[in-house]
């Protein structure tokens, strides 16, 4: 067979694959810059393999087991109590969005289509794939990747940037060097999680920051992302859903498509490759890019303890201080007034509202204030008017005790009569009060999985499936309402959410210094447009040196501006100094939120900055981490921070008149002067 080689083109890469001489699978040859495929393929196998198939050495695209036993499958299916393995060869082109090309398993009747598509006007490759069970036995499925892709990796080994963590310590950035062996990061959870996000980094370890390939998943169940390294020294990344509970089973006739996974690379390492997630991110939001507004939220001022006239009081304090959006979080529907009731039933609590919720919600917006609310769609307690009615309604299993976390039950939102419930509960409520905002919270993993007919149903796909229904319906119907993701902090911020999702909630910590941290990886990972941050007293869990008001504000800025302290504790000249910080922050809302972002020191040095260039302003957010310096009582310099990206010939100005060359920024810095009462700056400089 003569060997077909096929080339998709990115913005400014390309990502080149071509047909295994013996038509039974596909290998990568090149993926990088434009005109990288011009050339030997820097990943083929030139030597033996010893004691190995073919497959287990070459960069294989995607591959069953059975032609790849040994060094990692990314499909395993076979026939019920048979052999789950299989064997396939290429069998044509199919039509349809982007390149499609099919595979078939004579014996099975198995189908693979494997697919990519280019993300118009980025460097962002997504794939995925559709198989289709054309034989007469029932298949099963044990592991159903989406995509498995090569990079060329030298002796020196891979170098893996992943984000890790757990409640209020999210998204925390981690490197690894693997000179051999494997990394496995996965989610058992039924949603992403917060042990680790479905992203992953990858670079030649003996290559400082060098070109930078990455993956992202775009599933909001459970999850796996592995990364091995192989015989020949390339790394294989291998990812898609986990079927958990598993295995899977493919009727005869039956179809299935895997979640989408997405690719990038970049010649300018990992802050390269943040830009291209950043791009990626901004053409999933569309027309709904923002601006997104100045929110305040009563959770950490009231608790469950909501009461109408103290949210009025709050409300207006918050638009005093320059909000453009009131969100009543947690406790003002029927039954919550702690964590053990009231999930379920959507009703506003009379009691709370005196004058009537409808009456309340007008006197906020009478403010000038849009207003939004707290919900957990997918969650119940069983003490609810729900559960009573519907105690089916729940994962469980017949016999088995139900597992209580944070006092409440799963919902199995795959039942279409639990859809319907909650579509129209949403419906009814987003047409009954003029809300705008939604916070859609999930505090709970699933357990106890199952229902009648289980274990022949997907329980994972199904929910997922529901999840994106009911987010699809509400921005379909209700265009106005901006949605943001929640997950017990950042356990949902997956593609596929923010495809549907405005903004993520990346962590219920808002402590300053632990957030930094946070913030960090979660640019890594996404853009700035979906970053919800609020301005707290909290101190902090992991870091808890004290930081002022402004550190507070300008971490808060470095993404979509919240505030959630008590402001009715705060003194006027403190609330005061807080709508300078406001209105600071609405000037610079563009060029934060849209803007080309570059980390330009990280959390852990003594002085953090973040720089984001958008059309002829620059503006770099920078923070105080570190011991000071002694300066002035000795001798001693400002700190600076390296800038990126400018015109070296150009004039930069600053807010105070202090005129910089672009060559300066770049190689002498910008300067940073701190003491203990100045621990942070926003400095905005115009081309």
């Amino acid at each position: 067979m003569t060997t077909r080689v096929w080339t998709v083109r990115l913005e400014s890469t390309s990502y080149t694959i071509a047909l295994e001489p013996g038509g039974r699978w596909l290998d990568l040859v090149a993926w990088g810059p434009h005109g990288i495929e011009d050339g030997p393929s820097p990943l083929a196998n030139s030597g033996g393999v010893p004691g190995l198939t073919d497959a287990d050495a070459a960069p294989v695209e995607y591959s069953p087991r059975g032609l790849r036993p040994f060094s990692g499958a990314d499909l395993i299916i076979g026939p019920v109590g048979g052999p789950h393995e299989s064997w396939w060869a290429f069998e044509g082109q199919d039509e349809g969005e982007g390149l499609r090309l099919a595979f078939r398993d004579e014996v099975t009747g198995l189908r693979a289509v494997l697919c990519y598509a280019a993300v118009p006007g980025t460097d962002v490759l997504r794939r995925w794939v559709e198989i289709t069970n054309g034989g007469p036995d029932v298949l099963e499925i044990e592991r159903l990747g989406s995509a498995g892709f090569c990079v060329p990796t030298g002796t020196s080994g891979a170098r893996l940037t992943y984000l890790t963590g757990q409640w209020c310590q999210e998204f925390q950035r981690r490197e690894l060097v693997l000179p051999a062996g494997r990394l496995s990061l996965d989610s058992r959870f039924g949603i992403p999680g917060l042990t680790y996000v479905p992203w992953l980094a990858v670079q030649d370890a003996g290559v400082p920051d060098g070109p930078a390939w990455g993956v992202s998943l775009a599933w909001s169940g459970s999850w796996q992302i592995d990364a091995d390294i192989e015989p020949s020294g390339i790394t294989r990344i291998r990812a898609g859903r986990l079927p958990f509970p598993g295995p899977l089973r493919l009727e005869p006739g039956g179809r299935m498509s895997t979640p989408e996974v997405v690719l990038a690379s970049s010649v300018d390492g990992i802050g390269g490759l943040a830009k291209a997630w950043h791009d990626y991110d901004r053409v999933l939001a569309g027309d709904r890019r923002g601006p997104r507004k100045v929110l305040y939220n009563s959770w950490e001022a009231t608790s469950w303890a909501v009461n109408g006239d103290r949210q009025l009081e709050l409300a207006r304090l918050a638009a005093e201080v320059g909000a453009e959006l009131f969100v009543v979080d947690d406790g003002w529907f029927t039954g919550r007034d702690d964590d053990t009731g009231g999930l379920g039933d959507w009703e506003p609590a009379p009691e709370k509202f005196a004058g009537g919720f409808g009456a309340f919600v007008d006197q906020v917006r009478s403010l000038g204030l849009d207003f939004g609310l707290w919900i957990e769609p997918e969650s119940v307690s069983p003490k609810s008017r729900l559960f009573a009615e519907h105690p089916d309604w729940v994962y469980h299993l017949e016999g088995r005790p139900s597992t209580l976390i944070r006092n409440q039950l799963l919902l199995d939102v795959g039942r279409e009569d639990v859809f319907e419930f909650l579509r129209d509960m949403l419906s009814r409520m987003l047409k009954d009060y003029p809300i705008s905002y939604l916070k859609w919270d999930i505090n709970r993993p699933a357990t106890e999985r199952g229902r009648p007919g289980w274990p022949a149903a997907d329980l994972d796909a199904e929910h997922v499936r529901n999840y994106h229904r009911l987010l699809d319906h509400v921005r379909t119907e209700f265009p106005h309402v901006t949605l943001e993701a929640c997950g017990g902090g950042g356990a949902r911020t997956d593609l596929a959410t923010v495809a549907r999702a405005d903004v993520l909630w990346p962590s219920d910590n808002t402590a300053p210094l632990d957030r930094l941290t946070i913030q960090e990886g979660f640019l890594l990972a996404h853009a700035p447009h979906l970053l919800s941050s609020w301005v707290t007293d909290a101190p902090g869990m992991f870091d808890p040196r004290p930081r002022s008001l402004k550190f507070r504000f300008v971490t808060a800025m470095a993404g979509v501006l919240g505030i959630g302290a008590d402001l009715s504790t705060w003194s006027a000249e403190r609330r005061l100094e807080a709508a300078e910080y406001v209105a600071l922050y609405k000037e610079i809302r563009d060029v934060i939120q849209h803007g080309e972002v570059d980390q330009l020191a990280g959390p852990r040095e003594p002085t953090c900055a973040v720089q984001y260039a958008w059309k002829d302003t620059v503006v770099v957010l920078a923070w105080s981490t570190g011991v000071l310096d002694g300066t002035p009582h000795v001798a001693g310099r400002p700190t600076r921070v390296h800038l990126r990206g400018l015109d070296a010939a150009a004039s930069y100005v600053d807010r105070s008149g202090a005129r910089y060359s672009g060559a300066h920024l770049t190689h002498a810095g910008l300067p940073l002067a701190w003491s203990a009462e100045h621990d942070a700056d926003v400095v905005i400089l115009g081309r």
